[in-house]
């Protein structure tokens, strides 16, 4: 078996502390994962020595932070194989990213009757949005389901399609589950019923996990977030086609997004830049660009098989801990490093609150995911989510407090 140890734990200084007088073993990556040094210190070092507005300054550390900043946009296209950064937009989040693709495109393209599809195993932040917009403009929202094995079931997708879809929504990877979904096959079944459909991909586990190509998936857009993808919060990502941005109207104003104005109209910047009314998240980009950059000096292959090799040596260990139920898909090929359990002796909440004491971070509750919840049969799993930091100490910490769990509960 692979080397379980992490090599790049101690670039993370949280990870050398401690919780309730124990080790801290993190396992809420999925939530937010935690910060290496060299995303600290890009922050700090703009704070500390070059701080200004940006794309207004005419002085020294304007012009140099400004040109910082837009190498960021270009990092983040070649990270993510995006044509070009004018393909960027950057949100606060990738909650921002959807709602400016309901509102934006959506919104305005849309009429009452048009069909989105979406799935059951969504983040609220993909599904919420769709409703919004089906209270205003009353777009009809229909569900690909979740089988029994924690796998979409394709054959209802295909079913669910008319010539009323335009646009499909679907998670990557799901934060709840850690499944893999299908995209590729997803996008060219969608292509080959209708080119016209628009679809959008939540990449916000997937850009974490695994090499993300938008060009050969060919997604007409893309979302993420910075904190999950060890960088900070307050700062995402939109991608989209260039010539879908670029007939798309702003959904907010002001700032930094216009061409010009008098009493008598506005003319807007093209695009990514219409989207990004009022001063940005100046230093969170900067360390959205560090975080990019650790990663990519390390090399996505080797994170995703070191998180391989790590969910196969927790799926086992896990599956031994008498009345514990996993969800999700069985074959680890397609799953990412999340595990979401329940046990039978005791609620999800209390399983937490034991392995806190424990010094185990893990999530509880439902992970913004209550439809997905009410198909499984339960309000609440517990999720153990791994980073490239995690190691066997933490699994073997978590079993520990596991059967602690048993002892007090069972």
């Amino acid at each position: 078996m692979t080397n379980l140890q992490s090599p790049w734990r101690t670039d993370f200084p949280v990870l050398q502390t401690q919780m309730n007088g124990k080790p801290l073993a993190f396992l809420d990556s999925g939530a937010s994962a935690q910060k290496p040094q060299a995303v600290i210190d890009a922050m700090s070092q703009v704070m500390e020595q070059s701080y200004s507005n940006i794309h207004r300054g005419l002085y020294a550390i304007s012009q140099k932070l400004t040109q910082d900043f837009e190498d960021v946009r270009s990092k983040v296209a070649r990270f993510i194989g995006a044509p070009s950064e004018k393909n960027i937009i950057f949100t606060r989040n990738s909650t921002e990213g959807i709602n400016l693709v309901a509102q934006s495109w959506a919104r305005t393209n849309l009429q009452k009757g048009d069909e989105i599809i979406i799935t059951e195993m969504e983040h609220h932040a993909n599904i919420v949005p769709w409703q919004i917009l089906s209270d205003q403009i009353g777009v009809v929202i229909k569900v690909i389901p979740v089988t029994d094995k924690g796998t979409l079931d394709l054959n209802v997708f295909k079913d669910l399609l008319s010539n009323k879809t335009k646009l499909v929504g679907v998670v990557e990877i799901s934060n709840a589950l850690g499944t893999i979904n299908p995209v590729g096959e997803i996008i060219k079944t969608c292509r080959s019923f209708n080119p016209e459909i628009k679809i959008l991909i939540d990449g916000s586990q997937g850009a974490v996990h695994r090499a993300v190509n938008v060009t050969d998936m060919d997604a007409d857009f893309f979302v993420f977030t910075g904190h999950k993808l060890y960088g900070p919060t307050g700062i995402g990502v939109l991608y989209g086609k260039y010539e879908l941005l670029q007939s798309m109207l702003p959904y907010q104003g002001g700032g930094d997004m216009i061409e010009r104005v008098s009493f008598d109209g506005t003319t807007y910047r093209e695009a990514p830049y219409k989207f990004e009314a009022g001063t940005p998240a100046i230093v969170e980009v900067i360390g959205l660009g560090a975080a990019i950059d650790y990663m990519q000096a390390i090399g996505m292959d080797k994170i995703a098989t070191h998180e391989a090799a790590l969910l196969e040596y927790a799926t086992e260990e896990i599956s031994k801990v008498d009345g514990l139920k996993v969800y999700g898909v069985k074959d680890l090929s397609r799953k990412a490093g999340i595990i979401s359990f329940t046990m039978d002796c005791a609620h999800s909440s209390d399983i937490g609150m034991v392995l806190d004491q424990c010094g185990v971070a893990v999530r509880t509750g439902h992970h913004c995911c209550m439809p997905l919840m009410k198909t499984l049969g339960t309000d609440a799993t517990v999720r153990a989510s791994l980073g490239l930091y995690s190691n066997k100490d933490d699994i073997e910490a978590l079993i520990a407090g596991l059967k602690k769990v048993k002892d007090l509960f069972g």
